[in-house]
This record gives structure tokens, C-alpha cells and sequence, in this order.
């Protein structure tokens, strides 16, 4: 049983905007961490957002009622309620259990292509912009927000030694690996095959738990092109479907709140060849996360806060389908 929330110093009320401050980056300075306390703070200080929910610098804002200790504050919490993840970084790596909401939960996580293949390439400026770079960063926040609610992560491509990064240019390398510690392949086929196999090894392991695949990538198409975040699933996987349209009725109702002026396009369909949703054992989802070409869609991925908010969405919907199920 996990110990109540415990507080080894006195976390302030309100704080001020600092040059450069998004919400999460602030809300996380201060021990903030998951989906319900960035929905408090945006109900306490609505006045004060852009129409983004964004900060503007030198006003004050109201922090979510105590329910988190400075990030950087020791704990006094049970161990139990402590976990050391070195694969999220230095600055990441303790993870404090809030919650057991999706206890008995198990998700694999895979971030698409990564060791030989960055897959799709954005210009950014001078900069370019790796898909694996920015799928694998996403994916960490996602699984790290997992495990704060007591779920069991498998992520499925690793990286030695780039754990959750804030800066906006994630620099380019090929040195990730397959869980546990395999070399990924050149061939795009191997890659799917290593990592899908070694989820159905483990999903015969938790033989009877709720188990489900989440396969994120970040698409190319032309520049001019926006596009939401969709997702998608096998045609004969109600619980795949189900899964899908959980997370896409979060983003609706997200998108409704953040940018009311416009629409959210990203749709759910059935699309059986992909060779993931088609091969695992575990009801899977593949997500599209947006065109890395497009200008609009790389503030999505360029501004950590935006990363995180993805993060933070796909929770939301995967709570709702853990306890729907």
C-alpha cells in the first residue's frame, strides 16, 4: 500500500512566469507532474492563458492545491512509491507512483524506426528534424506518466544515453537498441519483426493481464499539408478500435479547449496491413503524431511542452480505455 502524499518543504501558491516557461515545464519544477494537475491549473488561471493555454512572462499564476513535493525535494514516501527509470535521464529518472489507477495494466510502447533509420527528415532553419528523435521523446513522457499511475511499461526502443530532453532541437544519432539490448537492423522488416517479437514474448508472460501495443511516428508529407494526430488500428480488433477511439475523443475534446477556432481532423481507421497492428499479440494502435514538414506541426514537436501534452493526452485516453474495459 502506498504512503499519503508527504512534503519535505512548503510548496509556494503562486509563482511567476520565467522567460522561455510553458505550463508542464512549470507545473514540473515544482513536482506537478501529471494530466489532472495541468487540467487544475489551467481551470485556475484561464484568465491569464493565451488562446493555447501558453504563459506569458511576468504573470503571476496560481499552482493546483498541494498534492506534489518539489521535484528536486527528497521523499519520504515509501519506497514502494519510488521508481528509479535511468532510460528517462538524469533530470527524469525518479518516477514517484501517485496513483494506482492502471494497476495490473501492461503497455508496450514503440517509437518508430530508430538505430540506422531516423525515419522521416523535417528542415527546421538550419536544423533538421529526425522522426525517431521526436517519436522516442514523446514516448518516453508517455511511458514515465504511465508508470507515475502504476502501470507496467515495456518500451521497445531504447536509447543508452538520450533520456526525456526539453531542448527543441533534438540532435540526430543511431545508437538506440531493441528491448532488452539488441542491435537494431538496417532492413525495415527485420526492425518490425525484432520489436513486435519480442512484445508477443512478453505479452505471453502476462498471459491474462490487460495488455496493449502503442506503435508512435511522426509522418512526411508537403510542406503545406497539416495534420492532426490519427490513429490506426487492425479491422478485426474491436478492442484495437476501442483503444483507438478512446485516445481520439481525448485529442477532440483537448483540441476543443486549446484552439476553439478551428476544428480537430485526425480520424480513426482500420488499416490491417501495417505490420504491427497486424502482428501483435496485444490489441495495437499506430499513431501518427503529425507531418514533420509541415511548419505548424513542428511546434508540436519542437516546443517540449507540446511533447508532453501529447504524452499527457494519449494517458488520458488510455485511462479512459483501462477502466471502460
Amino acid at each position: 500500500m502506498l504512503a499519503g502524499p508527504v512534503f519535505s518543504q512548503r510548496v509556494p501558491t503562486t509563482v511567476v512566469a520565467r522567460p522561455g516557461d510553458g505550463a508542464h515545464a512549470l507545473l514540473r519544477r515544482y513536482g506537478f507532474t501529471s494530466g489532472q494537475h495541468f487540467r487544475q491549473f489551467v481551470e485556475l488561471n484561464q484568465a491569464n492563458l493565451t488562446s493555447g493555454n501558453g504563459l506569458i512572462v511576468g504573470r503571476t499564476y496560481r499552482l493546483p492545491p498541494g498534492a506534489a513535493a518539489p521535484a528536486n525535494a527528497p521523499t519520504l514516501a515509501h519506497a514502494s512509491s519510488v521508481l528509479k527509470a535511468p532510460v528517462f535521464g538524469p533530470q527524469y529518472a525518479r518516477v514517484v507512483v501517485r496513483d494506482r489507477a492502471l494497476r495490473g495494466a501492461v503497455y508496450y510502447l514503440s517509437a518508430g524506426h530508430g538505430g540506422p533509420d531516423p525515419g522521416a527528415i523535417g528542415r527546421y532553419g538550419p536544423h533538421r528534424l529526425a522522426e525517431d528523435e521526436y517519436a522516442y521523446d514523446v514516448t518516453l513522457r508517455l511511458a514515465r506518466v504511465l508508470m507515475e499511475h502504476g502501470a507496467t511499461v515495456y518500451l521497445l526502443v531504447q536509447d543508452p544515453n538520450d533520456g526525456i530532453r526539453d531542448a527543441s532541437i533534438l540532435p540526430i544519432d543511431h545508437d538506440e537498441v531493441t528491448f532488452p539490448h539488441q542491435r537494431i537492423p538496417l532492413s525495415q522488416l527485420g526492425r518490425l519483426q525484432q520489436r513486435v517479437g519480442q512484445a508477443n514474448k512478453l505479452y505471453a508472460r502476462h498471459k491474462g493481464a490487460y495488455q496493449r501495443l502503442l506503435a508512435l511516428h511522426v509522418d512526411s508529407r508537403s510542406k503545406g499539408q497539416n495534420i492532426d494526430v490519427f490513429f490506426y488500428h487492425h479491422a478485426n480488433s474491436a478492442a484495437g478500435q476501442r483503444l483507438a477511439r478512446n485516445i481520439h475523443q481525448v485529442f477532440t475534446a483537448r483540441y476543443r479547449r486549446a484552439q476553439p477556432n478551428r476544428s480537430y481532423s485526425g480520424n480513426v481507421s482500420a488499416r490491417s496491413s501495417l505490420y504491427v497492428v497486424r502482428n501483435s499479440h496485444a490489441p495495437a494502435v499506430f499513431m501518427e503524431l503529425g507531418n514533420i514538414q509541415n511548419a505548424r506541426d513542428q511546434q508540436r514537436f519542437v516546443v517540449a511542452d507540446n511533447r508532453q501534452a501529447l504524452a499527457n493526452w494519449i494517458y488520458e485516453g488510455l485511462l479512459a480505455d483501462y477502466t471502460r474495459k
